[in-house]
């Protein structure tokens, strides 16, 4: 039987060269499935919001459905690490609040770290959770929480002075404490500077091949969101087409009176 990983782990692969597998999950019987196979880490993203939830970006997500969800991903009691996204407004009012709300994270839902979205402007957030003995992890570039900043969904870092903000905002997360960042929507040269530049791991997620790992949606990889297709998704699964398959043959037993049958019933 696997171990339990740990952030100590994470940081290890780092060190070995062994690249860091990291897909998000919301829910007990997928993360049953992919911690069989092996994943490194799970992060339940507030991503959850747009693929689970409907919604149009991430911002409406709450920490009560953060909590709803991390603990339905621990559950299943994985031995991948469980990684928690703090939702927006649970960490930029102060560092009191931000101090709270990963505790709830953690003594509530069981999360083994917290994930918030940000560079400079929130090292002092990420030292303030880390003194608490919390790990975080950080998350620069593409930052989803930022979106009416950033117009949209853009691609960070192409200019040279954005792209030197970022090596300045991995640095900053990386002094604060943070074991490891997220680089998202940047640029797969200047990912590979950062990783490189940095002792802790990098995880990219449409930043390139050179990070120390990878991270993606479960239900972008599956085919099951289709409110948008960006480019550094790879779909290895059309599960919609399986799900709507079955879905249609029970319609029609039904239909038909053939389900349920005698050998679904109860004498």
């Amino acid at each position: 039987m696997n171990p339990k990983k740990t952030i100590l782990d994470i940081q290890k692969m780092k060190a070995t060269g062994e690249k860091i597998t990291v897909l998000t999950s919301y829910d007990y019987p997928l993360t049953r499935v992919m911690d069989d196979c092996g994943i490194d880490v799970i992060l339940v993203g507030d991503s959850v919001g747009v693929v689970f939830g409907g919604y149009d970006n991430t911002l409406p997500v709450t920490m009560d459905e953060m909590i709803y969800h991390t603990r339905a991903v621990v559950r299943a009691r994985p031995k991948a690490l469980v990684v928690a996204d703090m939702p927006f407004l649970s960490y930029q009012t102060d560092l009191r609040d931000a101090r709270i709300n990963a505790g709830r994270l953690v003594k509530e839902a069981g999360a083994e770290a917290v994930k918030l979205e940000g560079g400079t402007h929130v090292a002092a957030t990420i030292r303030a959770i880390v003194d608490m003995d919390i790990p975080v992890m950080a998350h620069i570039g593409l930052t989803p929480q930022s979106i009416h900043r950033m117009g949209g969904f853009r691609v960070q870092g192409k200019k040279e002075e954005q792209a030197q903000r970022l090596i300045e905002d991995a640095k900053a997360v990386e002094e604060a404490g943070a074991f490891a960042v997220v680089l998202e929507g940047i640029p797969l040269r200047l990912a590979e500077r950062i990783t490189a530049d940095l002792s802790i791991p990098t995880i990219g997620i449409g930043a390139g091949p050179h990070c120390d790992g990878q991270v993606l949606v479960i239900h972008d990889i599956l085919g099951l969101c289709e409110k948008y297709s960006p480019k550094f998704v790879k779909r290895y699964a059309d599960a919609g087409a399986l799900i709507a398959g079955a879905v249609s043959s029970y319609i029609a037993d039904v239909k038909k009176g053939e389900f349920p049958d005698e050998g679904h019933s109860f004498s």
